[in-house]
């Protein structure tokens, strides 16, 4: 049993970050806590996908190299995520700042209330 929880621990990592950061999402008010939710839940995610791409054994995909090949294409498309997820970071924060700057808080709740008076 603990040989198979060894061999797993990363699909474990990645669905316990995968948990954690829905819960900041779901359970937070403060719409920073929120973005960080966000980027622990994209954390889950590029790790299941390198983890799920794992070879055992295998090696790039070349002409002279060995089998079993190992696919390039998954880390490329994390790297690609990556990318995207900092971009996103950055758009949410900027909008958190307009968004403080025209309410004076980041409670989500007491900017809905607010935008319901007006």
């Amino acid at each position: 049993m603990i040989e198979l929880l060894a061999s797993r621990i990363y699909y474990l990592v990645s669905f316990l970050l995968l948990g954690v950061g829905t819960y900041m999402l779901i359970a937070n008010e403060n719409l920073v806590k929120k973005v960080i939710g966000m980027n622990i839940f994209q954390t889950g995610i590029f790790l299941f996908f390198i983890v799920a791409a794992f070879v055992e054994g295998g090696s790039p995909p070349i002409l002279t190299a060995p089998e079993p090949y190992a696919s390039p294409l998954p880390h490329v498309l994390i790297l690609t995520a990556i990318v995207v997820g900092v971009s996103l970071t950055a758009v949410a924060l900027g909008l958190i700042v307009r968004i403080y700057g025209e309410y004076g808080t980041l409670n989500e709740g007491v900017i809905q209330r607010m935008m319901l008076d007006e």
